[in-house]
C-alpha cells in the first residue's frame, strides 16, 4: 500500500522540524527573550588567542521520543501481522528512539569558538560561544566582554 511507504518519509520531516526546533544560538550577537532589558557588566579588552572547539548537540529526548514514535509506527504498519507486527513495533521504537537521539544530538551540534582574552586590568579570561560567520572574530581584535551571572558573550568593539 502506497500510504505504509509514505508514512515514514512523513514522520522523517516531522522530526527534522521538531528538532529544528531546539536549536539555540549561542553566538555573541544573540540573546535570549529573558536577557532582554537586563543589566550587564561590560569589560574591554583584546584577544590574544583563538581555538575552534565543538559545541556538542542538545539530548533533550525530543529526538528519542519522536524517532521511537517513528520508528514504532513504520515497522509496526509495514512488517507482519498479530504479534509479529507488535514485535516490529517495539523493535522499531527502540531502534528509532536511539536514532532519534543520535539525530538530535548531531543537528544541534555547533562549530565553537574559545577565545583568550586581555582585559584592559591586565587580567586574562577565556570565553567560549558558537562561530558567528556574519561577525568573526580574530586574534588582536579589541573586544568588550558582556557578562550577567554566569553567563558572558564576546563582541567585537565597534
Amino acid at each position: 500500500m502506497v500510504v505504509n511507504k509514505i508514512t515514514p518519509m512523513v514522520l522523517m520531516s516531522l522530526l527534522v522540524m521538531m528538532l529544528s526546533g531546539c536549536m539555540s544560538d549561542l553566538t555573541g550577537e544573540t540573546y535570549s527573550r529573558d536577557e532582554a532589558r537586563t543589566t550587564q557588566n561590560v569589560n574591554f579588552g583584546t584577544i590574544t588567542e583563538v581555538k575552534f572547539v565543538k559545541l556538542q548537540g542538545t539530548q533533550s529526548g525530543v529526538g528519542s521520543l519522536a524517532g521511537g514514535a517513528i520508528g514504532g509506527i513504520a515497522a509496526g504498519s509495514n512488517i507482519g501481522e498479530g504479534s509479529g507486527s507488535s514485535v516490529a513495533a517495539i523493535a522499531g521504537a527502540v531502534a528509532g528512539g536511539v536514532l532519534g537521539n543520535m539525530a538530535e544530538q548531531k543537528l544541534t551540534t555547533k562549530q565553537g569558538i574559545e577565545l583568550t582574552i586581555k582585559l584592559d586590568n591586565g587580567r586574562y579570561i577565556s570565553v567560549v560561544q558558537q562561530v558567528d560567520p556574519n561577525a568573526p572574530l580574530t586574534k588582536g581584535d579589541n573586544v568588550k566582554i558582556l557578562s550577567q551571572g554566569d553567563t558572558s558573550r564576546v563582541v567585537k568593539v565597534q
